[in-house]
């Protein structure tokens, strides 16, 4: 891709989500919410102008909450597309994917602390490749593939995995899991 491409859509991305500041977040669904573990089914041609219009609220509640991801599920969509922006405030780096998919992978693990917006206030270490090779089409239908790693190879792999119906506590020993799951619940419970 050339960088007037990656540019471009970079700038599309960045329209966007600079449109969330005068959009309704999307309610955010909680764990253990059935939609977060259907898988997601890839969007069509004809999703797109659906997907356009609700991009802004999506990106309003991701801020808002405040988060680095949020997959279309977690806001109760069954489509296959995600949002990741690790950049501040003042200086956002939105990224919109399009059915993405993990290509490639690298063979070494790193840990991290992750959260999810769907599991509020939980947070474990996760072990993930380093390294992915991630492929996925721009809001305009462009093919993008990027390798990233650190953070954003957590991130992207976090909400690829949402698209699947996965949870970052499945990547835990059930015992951990099952101790995030009943202290969300607990927390949610004591909310109501």
């Amino acid at each position: 891709m050339t960088n007037a491409a990656q540019s471009l859509i970079t700038q599309t991305d960045a329209a966007i989500a600079a449109a969330a500041a005068d959009a309704a977040p999307m309610p955010i669904l909680i764990a253990p919410h059935a939609v977060l573990r259907r898988k997601t089914r890839e969007v069509k041609p004809e999703d797109m102008a659906e997907i356009r219009r609700i991009l802004p609220s999506m990106f309003s509640a991701m801020y808002e909450a405040p988060g680095i991801g949020l997959a279309a599920p977690q806001v109760g969509l069954g489509l296959r597309f995600a949002l990741v922006d690790l950049g501040e405030k003042e200086a956002r780096e939105p990224i919109i994917m399009i059915n993405p998919q993990v290509i490639a992978e690298s063979e070494t693990l790193a840990a991290r602390e992750e959260g999810c917006l769907s599991l509020p206030n939980q947070y474990a270490e996760v072990t993930r490749p380093e390294k992915v090779r991630v492929q996925w089409r721009s809001v305009d239908g462009e093919l993008i593939e990027r390798e990233v790693d650190d953070l954003m190879a957590t991130c992207m792999q976090h909400e690829i995995d949402h698209l699947e119906g996965v949870l970052f506590v499945d990547h835990l020993s059930t015992l951990r899991r099952n101790m995030i799951l009943r202290r969300l619940a607990k927390e949610q419970k004591q909310k109501r």
